[in-house]
């Protein structure tokens, strides 16, 4: 008996997002994903059609996650929990500063 090697499934192949998306969601993925296609037949075009893919398999993730759409409404309706930045992000003085100081 010889061992299989699992199948990895690639989350940027367009049949597993359409899969894993919500069903609300597919709609635009496949109107997306056919116009990038459509540009791919150019060689400039593919790169789009790569950009396409790569963040729609992060709205995969993103749009599983428990509570997404509450907070995507709790954002669009302007009653989102706000964290300020000077919290979440360590150091954002000096991080500030040095940004600017490379302008």
């Amino acid at each position: 008996m010889s061992a299989r090697p699992v199948r990895q499934e690639d989350p940027r192949d367009p049949e597993v997002i359409l899969e894993r998306l919500p069903e609300r969601e597919r709609a635009e993925f496949l109107r997306q994903y056919q116009e990038a296609v459509e540009a791919a037949h150019d060689p400039a075009g593919y790169k789009r059609l790569q950009e396409v893919l790569h963040a729609w398999s992060l709205a995969v993730v993103a749009t599983n996650r428990p509570g997404y759409y509450e907070d995507l409404a709790a954002v669009t309706e302007g009653t989102a929990r706000t964290v300020p930045v000077e919290a979440a992000i360590p150091d954002w003085e000096r991080r500030l500063a040095a940004a600017r100081a490379r302008r």
